[in-house]
């Protein structure tokens, strides 16, 4: 689920920087300037965007494909634990 975050986090990242250079194509002339003297701000804003993103795309990928893990779960321990268990096999390997 990280590898898919990151992968989606770096995708819109790299979307909102190129339309941003494309919207800011008039400043071209004066890149070399900016770079230098900016250069350093503009990739830790680049950077706290990308983890920005991250959490944000994490929680609600938690939020989607993990909503009723724990209601799943604790059923099937409930199942599992019980004498008329639908495994039999797995239900003699938990007693033990």
């Amino acid at each position: 689920m990280i590898a898919n975050v990151a992968f989606l986090a770096a995708i819109t990242t790299f979307l909102t920087v190129a339309w941003l250079a494309g919207e800011l194509s008039y400043l071209a002339p004066y890149k070399a300037g900016i770079f230098r003297h900016h250069g350093w701000t503009i990739s830790v804003v680049v950077g706290v965007l990308f983890l920005n993103l991250c959490a944000v795309y994490y929680s609600i990928a938690r939020w989607l494909f993990l909503r009723d893990a724990g209601r799943k779960l604790s059923h099937m321990d409930r199942q599992l634990g019980s004498r008329d268990a639908v495994l039999k096999d797995l239900h003699r390997d938990l007693k033990a």
